[in-house]
């Protein structure tokens, strides 16, 4: 039986759950969907040994219930994974939202119908529904990319996947373990396995930079100031350039001596992870900042690993520092230094094939027992282009989007009305504090919809040219910077045959949410509202 509904949430993650909890008080009837068997989204399915978020605990949480604020306490600066389910799993039963859920269903199909006014979808299970608006909350990082490596289907022993690693525990002592992949859950990873694998392999693509996390357990001294500071935070964070209360040293570089630019770079990478990038300002766009970076970096790495040949493994060559981004780790490169842990370069050292018994490299042949695949994501589009998701006049988004994504502002799709794209392309998203970013997209989404609601208009759907221009916009902004020079996942570039293009929008957060308040004070100019 087909059910109708107001609006269809897909997906229960971060955007999804904020969406479908602010839905139904703005008096909607909603539809959650969900591919896993509970809430969580990414941190239901990335259940890696060291998955953790590379944001701050205090500032990876919702915002707009004080009192939840207050009663959840952070026991990490950098939280685990664990932690994070466990979070979003309070909030569903804080605020009751597994009722408006169906778990256990990934969309397969989605179709507007011009007549009706209304989007129909159907699961993988044969679930079908109707609503009058479709919000896709699927995530940025959500479908898992496996590389079409020669014979991979052949290997005889265990295949795991970091975005899809199973529930239970996994017992590798005394295995012989593979990793291929050094993105960041590889980063994260790696050292645990290490700890239990009797021989460990790293089968690395490309180097990237990482930088120490420095977690360290939240004591009752600390949390009782971070309370404290809490508004304040929030403030910063909803101003800032990446949706936390970080900013750059205020002095430019170019106006500081050796001995102060030296002492911001050791604060900065104490800070640890992504926050290394914030240094100066200008480090992802000036060279001559970047280079001091990647200088200071290359002194770190020195310190923390022994054998000159696999540091020069390990240092980055293909892209300036902070344009791919920064891992966060907790004894990544220190791991390498252990008599049982073998780091192969597969640019000098191609990957020929997969065997029954393990991988065979341009060189020679190594015997595994277990190969875990950190090998990453179709960022960004994939989740949607996996879907046949059907417009005005049966148009294909898969098509459309095999070009470069158009959309305005992130959200809005021209030819798809009513569909509403959460930290789409053209949106922040990766760029800055996700939790933040889909308050944000959910609030911006129910917002279009109460506007039209309010007004008797049935479907709002972007203008071509405004999208046009956005993306345009959105393009020019990162050829100002160094980011399109990295061959990274923001661009697409690890998808063989996938459109080159910066895909998040790099003009800040706090920028974004000021042209979309521009749009929506506007009656939301660039988009068509229409009645039947």
């Amino acid at each position: 039986m087909t059910t109708q509904h107001d609006l269809l949430v897909v997906g229960a993650g971060l955007a999804g759950l904020y969406t479908t909890i602010h839905a139904e008080r703005a008096g909607l009837d909603v539809l959650g969907l969900e591919a896993g068997d509970d809430v969580g989204g990414t941190w239901y399915w990335n259940r890696y040994p060291g998955a953790r978020c590379d944001v701050e605990s205090i500032d990876y949480s919702f915002s707009f219930d004080d009192e939840l604020q207050r009663e959840w306490r952070w026991t990490e600066r950098y939280a685990t994974q664990p932690e994070i389910l466990r979070y979003l799993n309070h909030v569903a039963d804080r605020f009751d939202v597994r009722r408006h859920y169906r778990f256990g269903q990934r969309l397969s199909a989605a179709s507007w119908d011009e007549g009706r006014q209304h989007w129909e979808v159907r699961t993988e299970t044969g679930l079908t529904a109707t609503a009058r608006w479709l919000v896709m909350a699927t995530g940025g990082l959500s479908k898992p990319q496996l590389p079409d490596l020669p014979g991979r289907d052949t290997f005889a022993g265990t295949v795991l996947q970091t975005s899809a690693w199973p529930e239970g525990p996994v017992d590798l002592r005394g295995r012989r373990v593979a990793v291929i992949g050094t993105g960041s859950s590889g980063v994260q990873a790696i050292p645990l396995l290490a700890e239990q694998a009797s021989e460990l392999t790293v089968y690395q693509r490309s180097a990237n930079y990482s930088v120490p996390a420095f977690n360290r357990p939240i004591d009752d001294e600390e949390w009782a100031q971070q309370q404290r500071a809490l508004p304040r935070r929030r403030e910063l964070s909803w101003n800032g350039a990446a949706g936390s209360p970080w900013t750059s040293h205020p002095v430019p570089f170019a106006e500081t001596g050796e001995e102060e630019r030296r002492a911001v770079f050791e604060e900065s990478w104490t800070r640890g992870g992504v926050l290394f990038a914030k240094a100066f300002q200008g480090l992802t766009v000036d060279p001559v900042i970047n280079d001091a970076a990647r200088l200071f970096f290359e002194e770190k790495l020195a310190e923390r690993v022994h054998d000159p040949e696999v540091r020069a493994t390990l240092t980055p060559r293909d892209h300036p520092v902070g344009t791919k981004r920064i891992c966060t780790d907790s004894g990544y490169y220190e791991t390498f230094n252990a008599p049982h842990v073998t780091l192969v370069d597969l640019r000098t050292e191609p990957l020929a094939e997969v065997t029954p018994t393990g991988i065979r490299t341009a060189a020679r042949h190594r015997e595994h027992d277990v190969i875990v695949y950190a090998t990453g994501f179709d960022a960004m589009t994939g989740a949607l282009t996996a879907i046949d998701i059907r417009g005005r006049e049966g148009r294909s988004l898969r098509e459309d989007w095999s070009g470069f994504p158009s959309t305005y502002l992130g959200i809005g799709l021209p030819g798809y009305p009513n569909l509403l794209v959460l930290n789409g392309p053209g949106s922040p998203s990766v760029l800055s504090n996700m939790a933040l970013t889909s308050e944000q997209q959910g609030d911006l989404a129910l917002r279009m919809i109460a506007h039209c609601r309010d007004r008797g208009f049935t479907s709002i759907e972007a203008r071509a040219d405004a999208a046009e221009a956005w993306t345009a916009h959105s393009l020019e902004l990162a050829d100002r910077t160094l980011f399109g020079s990295a061959p990274s996942w923001y661009t697409g570039a690890n998808i063989a045959g996938k459109a080159r293009g910066f895909l998040p929008y790099i003009g800040g957060f706090k920028a974004y949410i000021d042209r979309c308040e521009e749009v929506a004070a506007a009656g939301f100019r660039g988009f068509v509202l229409s009645s039947r």
